[in-house]
């Protein structure tokens, strides 16, 4: 009597993640796991009519901060709409983890400030039913996603677990600090951690302006955490830092993995300040030949300018420090629409001086015209200078203020502007892909789950399977086998999930179905769907036929099944026979 699958997805194109040619299969699925890959396999209880269709691994996001979102919601969107199946969270150091009952606020205010996650969202959010590291997993591990989640344990938490006031004002760890720390690192691996997080750079700052915590710590204190999962036998670090002298920052991150025989991953940009480096291409080569000699390094890179978004509704908007408009701006949105078409209110606006505050980077970008760009629906992340707002303005004789001004009160005031903050120096994304392509890097750095008013790269894949396959016309085109290859294969395999990110028997059945004609990338959107109201970008996909998490549909045709399959996964995974 012929076996009777669960679930067969059949008669797709297969592109297995390996990066060869497709090919015409059925998946046959028992349980969680892919049990046979041919054709005519045999019945099922339920099946997914994948004819015409393309069939690929799940997606795998090395680089999310959904710390915070995973413990009040159960869909962890963006990153859900677009593919993904399992994500890493506690990136950059920065996460609720260990945490002290009276350091909550503390905790708060830095994800907060590092990562734009407003403060009533994670009031009103965040359970607090946790305070170790081991206790925070196990909150998470009673609870059911729509895909499967890992958390690294963040620096910052626990260095102000430890040192308290002293830890957050960035004192000098002392040898009972370091030692206490290590510990609690070697606790989390063995609870399921997937490694450590850390941060170094200028960039992170927690509400009230005070650095991170892990900002400039000592060496000793970063080997000192190495060795924690050297003594694990296991596990990942991953690093953001400032580049000011690149030999030396990656003369570092080598001392880090030879100390620890740990792999490492560094967020990588191009810029000119900050983590951002003009020798991005030095740190792609040291990364690669570190590599080849047995010191594991890699530079995560992103697809796409990292792009801030302006607008009404959002953080930050051309004028949001001039005088007038901090007068309007708590307003009801609607009177705040009302004021700025006023043309008084508008003549005032213009007049005044805007951000006050030079130090604040992100501010800064809010009257950067030459990189700043009307996005459009469908948006459009690749445009030349010519198509900046100055470049406008200058074409239309008005200034960039005043251009800026009239587009953004455009769709009843919820027209949002784009400007690039890294990956487009030259106007184009050449530089992003000559970072993909490097043997030194991983695709990473889409944030799902932080910056909430700010930036919304978390449908990255969905960019990469349009953009980069099907539609670019300024360059170079990337092949759909290649594509898939780097959203689930490599980051699966940079951070140890060895049992997924393949097709083929045995491994993990999360898989994606799709139409890559028909894929289609919508303009990021505010929603109101956060604790407390809060406010965050979304990013809407269609053309995705179906997605399957542990051998469970959980959206088809973009809707959601309601079934939640994912799992927090403890630690680095192992590829185990199928059943």
């Amino acid at each position: 009597m012929a076996t009777v699958f669960d679930l067969v997805v059949r008669g797709g194109r297969v592109i297995d993640g390996s990066g060869g040619e497709p090919f015409e299969a059925d998946i046959a699925i028992n349980g969680e796991k892919i049990v046979e890959v041919g054709k005519g396999v045999g019945p099922a209880r339920h099946e997914i009519d994948a004819t015409g269709l393309v069939v690929t691994p799940g997606f795998v996001d090395i680089h999310t901060h959904y710390d915070g979102q995973a413990t009040w919601a159960d869909r962890l969107v963006p990153s859900s709409s677009h593919g993904v199946t399992t994500v890493v969270m506690g990136n950059c150091g920065v996460g609720f983890a260990p945490c002290r009952p009276d350091q909550h606020d503390m905790l708060i205010g830095l994800m907060e400030g590092v990562e734009d996650i407003p403060h009533p969202v994670l009031v009103e959010g965040l359970p607090w039913s946790w305070e170790t590291f081991p206790q925070y997993l196990d909150f998470l591990s009673s609870r059911r996603y729509d895909m499967d989640i890992c958390a690294y344990v963040p620096h910052a938490p626990v260095r102000v677990y430890v040192m308290g006031q002293r830890g957050a004002d960035r004192e000098a760890a002392s040898e009972a600090d370091l030692e206490q720390m290590a510990g609690i690192v070697r606790e989390a691996m063995d609870a399921g951690a997937m490694g450590f997080s850390t941060s170094r750079t200028f960039f992170h700052r927690s509400a009230d302006g005070a650095s991170t915590p892990s900002f400039e710590a000592a060496e000793a204190e970063l080997i000192s955490l190495a060795l924690a999962l050297k003594a694990s036998g296991k596990g990942a670090m991953q690093l953001i830092t400032d580049f000011d002298d690149a030999e030396q920052t990656f003369a570092l991150l080598r001392r880090l993995v030879q100390s620890s025989g740990r792999p490492l991953s560094v967020s990588l940009l191009e810029g000119s300040y900050g983590p951002m480096t003009l020798r991005w291409n030095d740190v792609l080569d040291w990364a690669a030949e570190s590599t080849a000699e047995g010191v594991p390094v890699k530079a995560q890179v992103l697809s796409r300018a990292i792009g801030v978004m302006l607008g009404h509704e959002l953080t930050l908007n051309t004028f949001y420090t001039c005088p007038s408009y901090v007068d309007i701006a708590r307003l009801p949105f609607d009177e705040k629409i009302r004021a700025l078409k006023r043309p008084e209110m508008r003549a005032r606006i213009l007049t005044e001086s805007a951000d006050p505050d030079p130090t604040i980077v992100l501010g800064r970008l809010a009257r950067e015209f030459d990189h700043m760009f009307l996005l459009g629906d469908p948006p459009d992340y690749e445009q030349p200078f010519e198509q900046s707002i100055a470049a406008r303005a200058r074409r239309l004789g008005v200034t960039p203020e005043e251009l800026a001004y009239d587009l953004m009160l455009e769709r009843d005031g919820r027209n949002n502007l784009y400007v690039t903050l890294c990956n487009y120096e030259h106007g184009s994304l050449d530089s992003s892909l000559a970072m993909m392509r490097h043997p030194g890097s991983v695709l990473g750095l889409g944030d799902g789950g932080a910056h909430c008013g700010t930036i919304c790269d978390g449908s990255y894949p969905t960019f990469m399977l349009t953009h980069w396959v099907r539609d670019r016309t300024r360059g170079e085109r990337l092949s759909l086998p290649l594509v898939v290859k780097w959203l689930s294969h490599d980051p699966a395999r940079a951070v140890g999930l060895l049992d997924r990110g393949f097709i083929a028997a045995g491994y993990k059945a999360d898989l994606n179905v799709f139409d890559p004609h028909r894929l289609h990338l919508h303009a990021p959107e505010v929603a109101y769907d956060l604790p407390s109201g809060g406010r965050r970008l979304v990013q809407r996909a269609d053309g995705y036929a179906a997605t399957v998490v542990s051998g469970t549909v959980v959206q088809r045709a973009g809707v959601p099944s309601g079934l939640l399959p994912g799992r927090l996964v403890r630690g680095p995974q192992t590829l185990q026979a199928s059943v």
